[in-house]
């Protein structure tokens, strides 16, 4: 039982990446059906959205130590950070411990940005361009973007850590019963999936219960009679693309500390994240949430010990597999509609 319910932690932890990625994707794809292959990279962007906020926080300069001149009789310098300058020394050291959580607030204007930027200047010029122009032309994008990061931050990982007060581990088991030390899990992980379900929580209340968002759903079931009533709905679509890039963006800075950003991780979750959608169902946000997480769960049991014995490489494909059958028994995903490209 007590592995069980770590993989369930595991798949749970991995599951809130997916959801995160797989939203803003199916965001972009239900609003303006776009297939947009450089949605992984805005993940990416979002991690160094991270680490960039962390650097501009460590930015210091020299200033002369008040304790005199060294044997030489030269004056001593001193490295003096900014944020320690200007907002206190206890202040700007909290403020540094917590760089990653406070990132967030930094990542989302950023990504609104992007987004809009993406959207104005190059994705509205293939909304009526077939699907496959449509992937060619965002994979490149991606490739652009990863090489900008690795010509200005290189090739190497930056670990990004998460604050001291979360840097150990929870004992899940002694809180159910179990024996001490049984299960084992880090805090950021946890609070990674917290984190994850008040945003998919906070985006299904903005588009259930906003007038903007009840505009925003009747516009992606029928964009054309939305637009016979005089609403603008090409604008309110710009803004639903620059926030699935703020949501993606977000989900990348908090997962710093998971996975240390590198100009290649928005590959890594470029594929992955296609998967989750087409098997939630394309165009379904709830099917995006549901497939994320079921998916998380599912390779995480494949990746047990056990498993791995009886058929080596499992957690490599388990996904894939997983994805033939639900689209073999149903074509349109698991939450997916009728006449979502289907043409």
């Amino acid at each position: 039982m007590d592995a069980i319910l770590l993989q369930i932690l595991n798949g749970l932890d991995k599951g809130s990446a997916y959801a995160l990625i797989a939203l803003g994707l199916t965001l972009i794809f239900g609003t303006l059906g776009v297939v947009n292959f450089a949605h992984g990279a805005l993940f990416m962007i979002g991690a160094f959205c991270a680490v960039t906020f962390r650097g501009l926080l460590t930015l210091s300069h020299k200033a002369t130590e008040p304790s005199g001149t060294d044997f030489l009789g030269n004056p001593k310098f001193d490295d003096v950070l900014y944020v320690q300058q200007w907002f206190g020394e206890s202040t700007g050291a909290w403020m540094i411990d917590w760089a990653v959580p406070l990132s967030v607030l930094f990542a989302i204007p950023v990504m609104i940005a992007i987004g809009f930027i993406m959207e104005r200047g190059l994705i509205k010029h293939f909304y009526n361009r077939p699907h496959a122009d449509q992937i060619l032309v965002t994979f490149g994008l991606a490739i652009v973007l990863g090489e900008l990061i690795k010509y200005f931050y290189g090739a190497n990982p930056y670990p990004s850590p998460a604050p001291a007060a979360f840097a150990g581990s929870f004992d899940f088991g002694a809180m159910l019963g179990f024996d001490p030390n049984t299960i084992i899990y880090p805090y950021w992980r946890l609070i990674y999936f917290c984190f994850a379900a008040v945003v998919i929580g906070a985006v299904f209340a903005f588009l259930q219960f906003t007038t903007f968002g009840m505009v925003v759903r009747a516009g992606m079931a029928d964009r054309e009679t939305v637009g016979l009533l005089g609403i603008n709905i090409d604008k309110r679509f710009t803004f639903m693309f620059g926030l699935a890039a703020a949501v993606t963006g977000v989900a990348g800075a908090m997962y710093a500390p998971i996975n240390s950003p590198n100009y290649n991780m928005g590959m890594d979750f470029l594929v992955l994240s296609f998967v989750v959608v087409v098997v939630g169902g394309m165009g379904s946000l709830p099917g995006a949430v549901l497939a994320g997480f079921l998916l998380g769960v599912v390779e995480s049991f494949a990746s047990m010990a056990g498993v791995l014995e009886i058929i080596p490489g499992i957690n490599q494909i388990i996904i894939y597999l997983v994805a033939i059958i639900i689209l073999l028994t149903r074509p349109r995903g698991l939450m997916g509609r009728a006449g979502v490209m289907e043409d």
